[in-house]
């Protein structure tokens, strides 16, 4: 094995009403968001009482990747750090610096390619590292999408979801893949697309699906990936479409964005449709899905690396320029 140590590596959320806005300032920084745009958005999280989910499915999973490693004899220390809040990526590597660590595998809560997926970690890392200085070498583990780790829960919460539904529903319901919009001149944009439609075609196993997008925050002028969630809702109740199972394909825990954007406002407008709705759950802290950081971790020491879908297992590292922003 020629790593320490693993990093759990996560956006971060907020985990108290006075923290919402440091977190969206710290999330938005450079980026000249209006303030009126961020007060829009802490709403979403005032609405949970200002706290996110995410920080406490970090917990979850870190001491689940924990537990496996220990009943599989994998001696090796589990650190988690966050990009946009507490605990802060450079402080979380300037405790693995002082505990002796020297090289550590990274995941990421995000199973995608793309900038937002990707590249913009890599970038987080690079920039923690140098403000560390001498900090222990990161690799960040495979994009995973396609891993039976990550597919496999997305078919059990996809059928459990379906199975919520009523019998005389079933049958004709639509199945609705979701996943985070980002804008089309992103790097990357194009592969994100391509694995979010590998998946849904594995997880749909036969019936028909459409992919679709959520969470948009960029201004009206900037094109994003579309249709947006809440048009499709409108569109397929218009043609007589009387239930729907929404699967948040592109999340890996029910964060935020889940919980409010499918869960509040998605949910709402179906109610004022009259459209049945039900979402599967992600993957969170599913054993296979924890399973699968093991086995990732594994393939680096020359394990198998399994894959579903057409496009293959990704490679260990991006290629120059693939994930990442120009300059």
């Amino acid at each position: 094995m020629p790593y320490d140590a693993l990093l759990l590596l996560s956006f971060g959320g907020p985990e108290g009403p006075e923290d919402v806005m440091p977190f969206l300032e710290n999330v938005t920084r450079g980026r000249g968001v209006p303030r009126a745009r961020l007060e829009s958005v802490a709403e979403h999280y005032h609405h949970f009482g200002g706290a996110s989910p995410i920080n406490q499915q970090c917990r979850d999973l870190k001491a689940a990747i924990e537990a496996d490693f220990a009943a599989n004899g994998l001696d090796l220390p589990v650190y988690w750090g966050n990009r946009n809040w507490h605990p802060f990526l450079a402080d979380t590597l300037r405790r693995m610096k002082a505990d002796g660590v020297r090289r550590a595998a990274v995941f990421v809560t995000s199973a995608y390619s793309g900038y937002s997926c990707c590249g913009q970690y890599l970038e987080d890392i690079a920039r923690a590292r140098a403000e560390v200085g001498d900090a222990p070498e990161l690799d960040k583990l495979r994009i995973y999408y396609n891993h039976p780790g990550f597919v496999e829960p997305m078919i059990e919460n996809t059928r459990a979801a379906l199975d919520r539904l009523p019998a005389e529903l079933r049958d004709d319901a639509s199945l609705v893949f979701t996943a985070h919009s980002v804008p089309l001149a992103q790097p990357g944009r194009e592969d994100y697309v391509a694995e979010l439609n590998d998946i849904s075609a594995i997880v749909a196993e036969g019936r028909p699906w459409d992919l679709v997008y959520q969470s948009r925050s960029g201004p009206p002028s900037v094109p994003w990936l579309e249709p947006d969630v809440l048009d499709h809702l409108s569109e397929i109740h218009d043609k007589g479409v009387r239930a729907a199972v929404i699967v948040p394909v592109g999340f890996v825990s029910d964060h935020m964005e889940v919980k409010y954007d499918l869960d509040v406002e998605a949910a709402e407008l179906a109610g004022r449709l009259g459209l049945r709705i039900e979402r599967a759950a992600t993957p969170g802290t599913h054993p296979r899905f924890v399973a699968m950081v093991r086995e990732l971790l594994l393939e680096r020491d020359g394990a198998e690396r399994p894959a579903l879908g057409t496009l293959g297992p990704r490679p260990d590292h991006c290629a120059a320029g693939h994930c990442r922003r120009a300059g």
